[in-house]
């Protein structure tokens, strides 16, 4: 297959990129390496793929409409679209920039993919479009219509966006709704890199609220084989949970890192910020009968491994 994998220089897109190539598809990367975080973190995410010949990687940000037009006169199989501005509590601070780089992004692409004749899309969506639900776990077919900050908002706004050009123009869409992904290549703003970060160099870690917490942790190497398996067989519209579909605790989690490493972090408490979810759970039913997914790495076995590829890139 001809792949085109955007976002392909991240965190989830990186290791799209070499379990697409181990699978020897021809893989086309693009990536602008926003300034969220480290260029060179991104550069060295792929340097591995680029020297694979069936990997191709451009610079280009999906905001140049014609430039995005331009490369889709190549003809691809399937479009995985991973880029856009994570972070829910930077997107309160930088709203515009998440419209930019989140739903005009995602427009400027599937509107390109319509006038280019492409109909296949995979869209990274998010837990964080639940918002804040005392019902658990979390149902695809749910309402999902209160997200509480821009984050979730635009990626809210671009699964009906999609569904829209479904309906028009006979898109195949599957929108994945990831849950809190962690691993190898992880962003270093998210809590368990921080965590790790902090507890090996004995600096403060920021608990949020009580500890009490909950996220649905998901390994990085379970998403990336719900996303292959959805590039395989995305027909028609689906939105799919891709979680772990088990929830730890922020004090529980600390408590692992702290054994695993052999070293007590330096906890100080804050304040819960605005936009945060107090729980995520994904149901994975659905995403168990469309795609055959179903997690396969514990919280313990993940976050070991995890910790264990910080000590080597240090």
């Amino acid at each position: 297959m001809r792949i085109l994998v955007t976002g392909a220089a991240g965190f989830i897109g990186s290791h799209l990129v070499e379990a697409l190539l181990k699978k020897e598809n021809d893989v086309f990367g693009i990536d602008n390496f926003d300034e969220y975080y480290s260029k060179e973190i991104k550069e060295e995410n792929i340097k591995e793929a680029i020297k694979n010949d069936r990997f191709h990687f451009l610079n280009l940000d999906l905001r140049d409409r014609p430039s995005v037009k331009a490369l889709l006169q190549n003809e691809f199989d399937v479009i995985v679209h991973l880029a856009g501005r994570g972070g829910v509590r930077r997107s309160i601070l930088e709203p515009e920039k998440y419209i930019e780089l989140n739903y005009i992004s995602t427009f400027n692409l599937i509107e390109s993919m319509k006038e280019t004749g492409h109909k296949k899309i995979v869209f990274a969506s998010t837990s964080s479009v639940y918002g804040n639900r005392s019902k658990i776990p979390f149902k695809e077919d749910e309402m999902a219509d209160f997200p509480i900050s821009p984050y979730s908002a635009t990626k809210k706004s671009c699964e009906v966006l999609l569904y829209a050009y479904h309906h028009l123009y006979n898109f195949d869409v599957y929108a994945l709704r990831f849950f809190t992904v962690y691993g190898p290549r992880q962003r270093p703003d998210m809590a368990i890199y921080k965590l790790v970060k902090s507890i090996f160099k004995e600096e403060v870690f920021e608990k949020f609220g009580n500890g009490k917490t909950e996220r649905d942790y998901t390994f990085v190497d379970d998403i990336i084989n719900g996303v292959v398996n959805s590039i395989e067989r995305v027909n028609g519209y689906e939105i799919i949970n891709i979680g772990g579909s088990n929830t730890v605790e922020l004090n529980k989690l600390i408590s692992l890192a702290e054994e695993i490493i052999g070293k007590k972090a330096i906890i100080v408490e804050k304040p819960i910020p605005q936009g945060d979810v107090l729980k995520t759970y994904a149901d994975v039913s659905k995403a168990n009968k469309l795609i055959n997914f179903s997690p396969k790495v514990s919280i313990e076995e993940g976050l070991k491994i995890f910790i264990d590829w910080f000590k080597r890139r240090r």
